[in-house]
């Protein structure tokens, strides 16, 4: 399987639903998560008035320009670099330009149905262990285990913040599952 690669300029524009839509996932295949892409100019509509209440949480991503959101009625300023995420499907949701030029990126998925990546908890232990803190570092790293209980790398890494937090029989038992599952982990 190849990359591949479009620039949001390559993607056709549609006019649809008073906005003009830019369809990423269709154009990629992409099959794990919708993803598609809105453009407008400065006062005109960017995302429709809607709601998901097929049951979708969305995020959307401000890439480029300024928008305006309304969530639930409420006004939402959002300049390049802001993500608005919406959990409640039913909560009603639209955006307008702000800046010609305007482009909000939409990532949208039913609930609970990606397991997240062991990667995304170790991630996040590595501040915790960079400030001296390897048993904080474990602790946040092994939330994982709920979902990669078999993780070779989780376990090498945990192996890790537990013989730095003292912890040598608990960094003893996950060396010996880091070898078991991936027999490499031993160099």
């Amino acid at each position: 399987r190849m990359a591949r690669i479009v620039h949001i300029d390559e993607l056709e524009k549609i006019e649809v639903a008073g906005v003009n839509w830019r369809p990423i996932r269709h154009t990629l295949g992409i099959t794990a998560f919708g993803v598609n892409a809105y453009t407008a100019d400065s006062g005109e509509q960017l995302i429709e008035d809607h709601d998901e209440t097929g049951g979708h949480e969305e995020l959307y991503v401000v890439i480029a320009g300024h928008a305006m959101f309304t969530i639930g009625g409420e006004g939402c300023d959002a300049p390049t670099g802001t993500l608005v995420y919406l959990d409640d499907p039913g909560q009603r949701r639209s955006a307008r330009a702000a800046e010609d030029g305007t482009t909000a990126l939409a990532v949208g998925g039913a609930p609970g149905t990606i397991t997240p990546s062991a990667w995304e908890h170790h991630f996040a232990a590595i501040p915790l262990a960079a400030a001296g803190d390897p048993a904080g570092a474990y602790e946040v790293a092994a939330a994982a285990l709920v979902d990669h209980p078999d993780h070779a790398a989780l376990h090498y890494v945990l192996a890790r913040y537990a013989s730095l937090a003292g912890e040598r029989e608990r960094a003893l038992t996950h060396l010996r599952l880091a070898i078991d599952g991936d027999p490499r982990a031993r160099e």
